[in-house]
C-alpha cells in the first residue's frame, strides 16, 4: 500500500509492509529503478518481524516537492537529508537502512552523518560517497567508458535525450549493468512509470552534474556537503554486498578496502548478481538485512 508522508522538503510516497511495531528496515532504490526492486525482499523481512518502508526517492513516482521554488537537486547531501527527514517523520527508532546506487548513497551518508539514528547499514558495493574534489581526475579508460551516461547528461543534448527517451535509456542501462538478468517487459514497465515524475529529469541531470563540480548545489545542504567532503568512515555496523556481475563496477575492491571505510564491518558478501542486487538476488539481499538486524 502506498501512502504519502510529509518529510522535509518533500511529500514522500512510501510503501509499507508488516506491522508498525516491528523492527524497522528502510530499503532505498537507485537510478533508474524504483520500489519494485524490493517486492521479493520485503516479504522475507516481514516474516522475520520487520516493519519495512520503501520510499520513492525525490524525482521518482508519486513523490513530490512541497514548494515549487525548492531547487530540484540530486546532490548526495539532499538524498541523505531526505532520508533523515523521513526517519523522523515516521518516528522510526534506529532503523536498519539498506540500498544500492543512489539509495545506497543515501543510506551510507545518513549512517555517516547521524550514526546514532541508524541501527545498521547494508550497502551494495561499499562506500557510496562521492569524492567531488577528485572528480576532475580521470580514471582508467576501461572504467571511464562505463560512465558514458553521466557524461551524456552533462550537456543539454543529454538532458533533452533523457526527457524524450526516459524508458529507452533506463532499459539500456538495466541491460548493461545486469548482463545476466533476464527481466521481462512487464517487470520493466512496472518500474518505468516512476520516471514520469515531473521532477525526474531535473533531479537526475543535477545529480550527474553536481558530482563532477559542474553545477552548484542547493545552499541548504552546503554544511552537509562540507562534512561529507572529509570522507569520514561510517561507524555503524555494516554489511557490504559485492555483486560479481555489475556492469558498472568492473571488480569488487575486496574486504581490505571496505575495512578502511567501515570500522564496524560485520560481513562482506559476494553475490552473483548485477547492479540491481535486490531484484536479481532478493534472497541474498534479504539475508544481508537480517544479518545486519541481528548483529547490529
Amino acid at each position: 500500500m502506498t501512502e504519502t508522508i510529509r518529510a522535509g522538503v518533500l511529500e514522500v510516497a512510501v510503501e509499507r509492509h508488516g506491522e508498525p511495531d516491528g523492527w524497522a528496515a528502510l530499503l532505498l532504490h537507485g537510478f533508474p529503478y524504483d520500489p519494485r526492486c524490493y517486492d521479493d525482499v520485503a516479504p522475507v523481512l516481514v516474516a522475520a518481524g520487520a516493519h519495512v518502508v520503501v520510499p520513492y526517492l525525490r524525482g521518482y513516482g508519486p513523490t513530490r516537492f512541497l514548494d515549487p521554488g525548492t531547487p530540484r537537486s540530486g546532490q548526495q547531501a539532499a538524498l541523505a537529508a531526505d532520508l533523515r527527514a523521513l526517519i523522523a517523520a515516521l518516528g522510526l527508532a534506529a532503523p536498519v537502512v539498506a540500498g544500492f546506487d543512489w539509495g545506497g548513497r543515501a543510506a551510507c551518508l545518513t549512517a555517516m552523518l547521524w550514526p546514532h539514528e541508524v541501527r545498521a547499514l547494508v550497502t551494495v558495493s561499499g562506500y557510496h560517497v562521492q569524492n567531488i574534489a577528485a572528480a576532475a581526475f580521470p580514471v582508467p579508460p576501461e572504467f571511464e567508458r562505463r560512465l558514458w551516461y553521466q557524461y551524456y547528461l552533462h550537456g543539454e543534448r543529454g538532458r533533452a535525450g533523457l526527457d524524450a527517451h526516459r524508458r529507452e535509456l533506463a532499459r539500456l542501462l538495466w541491460r548493461e549493468w545486469s548482463p545476466d538478468w533476464r527481466f521481462t517487459e512487464d517487470e520493466f514497465e512496472s518500474t518505468a512509470a516512476s520516471f514520469d515524475n515531473p521532477d525526474f529529469v531535473d533531479v537526475v541531470v543535477h545529480s550527474y552534474r553536481h558530482r563532477y563540480g559542474l553545477v552548484a548545489g542547493d545552499p541548504a545542504y552546503q554544511d552537509l556537503e562540507d562534512q561529507i567532503s572529509a570522507l569520514p568512515p561510517i561507524t555503524v555496523p555494516t554489511v557490504v554486498i559485492d555483486p560479481q556481475r555489475d556492469g558498472l563496477v568492473p571488480e569488487a575492491p575486496g574486504r581490505a578496502a571496505h575495512d578502511r571505510h567501515f570500522p564496524a564491518l560485520l560481513d562482506v558478501r559476494s553475490v552473483r548478481a548485477g547492479h540491481n542486487v535486490p531484484q536479481e538476488a532478493p534472497a541474498a539481499f534479504a539475508a544481508a538485512v537480517l544479518h545486519a538486524h541481528r548483529h547490529g
